[in-house]
């Protein structure tokens, strides 16, 4: 198969995207508009927004499952739950740090975020759906602290 004729009909981007990156960034610099893909740089753009997104969203829902867990499971309470809470609380500081903005977007998604981090602690502990609380207990401000670590709220 000849794939010299279908690769001559690729653009750069389809070619080679880190090639297509540095020229794309290199064109910027030199204001070098007429030679940007204006068409995949602004997909381009516009998917960087939604990987952070995305990005900001998991962490969240693994530090409340983990939080969950930590607060409502006592006696299963691991180094690996406190080492999983603390790297995703760095990743996601460092994700609002960059973004600030991204913590609106966070407190609009917050129920959501909950109720998945609610199923998933379900699925990990396998206790039933009423121990936990229907609305999240914590603030985004004490799930991105690093000395905040909720007690056993459980009456026996």
């Amino acid at each position: 198969m000849d794939f010299s004729v279908n690769s001559a009909k690729k653009s750069l981007y389809e070619q080679d995207y880190w090639q297509w990156l540095e020229k794309t960034a290199y064109d910027l610099q030199q204001r070098h508009y007429a030679q940007i893909d204006w068409e995949n740089l602004s997909e381009e753009i516009q998917d960087m927004g939604k990987r952070e997104r995305r990005s900001a969203r998991s962490n969240l829902i693994v530090i409340l499952v983990h939080l969950l867990k930590w607060q409502f499971q006592e006696n299963m309470r691991t180094g690996s739950w406190k080492g999983s809470i603390r790297e995703h609380r760095d990743r996601l500081q460092n994700i609002l740090a960059d973004s600030p903005s991204l913590s609106h977007f966070l407190l609009e998604n917050w129920a959501n975020c909950y109720d998945k981090a609610i199923a998933q602690a379900i699925d990990e502990t396998e206790l039933p759906a009423e121990i936990f609380p229907q609305v999240c207990p914590y603030s985004l401000d004490a799930v991105l602290d690093d000395n905040f670590w909720p007690d056993v709220t459980v009456e026996e």
